[in-house]
């Protein structure tokens, strides 16, 4: 028998937290490092964002939010949201940033499947990562093999809504590099810049995906114990 929080499926989880920490260093000082180095454009992300909209022919909003690295598309409000520092920053690190969010745009407007997908799994994977461990560990506890059960399809929805969201992000990434370059926004010598910053974004949805695909390998093991 084993008894939360102390048992041995914790061990499962300490490569990916090695990961999830080393992903989100990498993605900071990779940030910090290139937002040193001033784009040869010479605009603001927020005027990058502008530029990329108009030539792409998008209709979408673009707004300034607070926060560090809280950039994000909406896609239901059609809205582009920079963070402070990226909207009025200058650098390569803020171009590549607003150009992925530019990129989701993109992926809703070429109809893109995973994107799609990812949508229309994003209410089932919120619910079943807000119900899945109070159902696992009430049904741990009081012996309910069957909400046990429950805990563990909820919480494969949400496991499911990450392995779809990293070909979501690593295609917003592609799509980034490649209206970046198109558009000759940025020089050849800042492409190998534009792609450190993409591909260390990147890396934090890898290691969100092995977290939640080893936690929910936890429940399942936890679960076999019982019977």
């Amino acid at each position: 028998m084993f008894i939360f929080p102390f048992d041995f499926t914790f061990i499962l989880l300490i490569p990916a937290l090695i990961l999830a920490f080393y992903a989100q260093g990498k993605v900071r000082n990779t940030y910090t490092a290139l937002s040193k180095k001033k784009a040869k454009a010479g605009l603001l992300g927020y005027e990058i964002g502008q530029r990329l909209v108009a030539m792409l022919g998008l209709d979408l909003g673009i707004e300034e939010i607070p926060g560090a690295l809280t950039d994000h598309y909406d896609p239901r409000k059609e809205v582009l949201r920079l963070s402070q520092a990226v909207a009025r920053g200058d650098s390569i690190a803020d171009y590549s940033i607003v150009a992925h969010e530019v990129g989701h745009a993109l992926q809703k407007r070429d109809r893109y499947p995973a994107f799609n997908l990812r949508s229309v799994l994003v209410p089932a994977a919120s619910l079943g990562s807000q119900l899945a461990f109070p159902l696992f560990f009430i049904g741990l506890i009081f012996y309910l093999p069957t909400l046990m059960d429950i805990g563990i399809i909820f919480f494969s929805l949400a496991v499911l809504f990450q392995l779809v969201t990293l070909p979501v992000e690593y295609n917003a990434s592609s799509r980034a590099y490649a209206v970046l370059a198109q558009t000759g926004l940025i020089q050849e010598e800042e492409k190998p810049a534009v792609k450190k910053m993409l591909n260390a974004a990147a890396l934090t949805y890898v290691a969100a995906t092995a977290m939640a695909a080893l936690q929910l390998l936890r429940l399942v093991l936890l679960r076999g114990a019982r019977d």
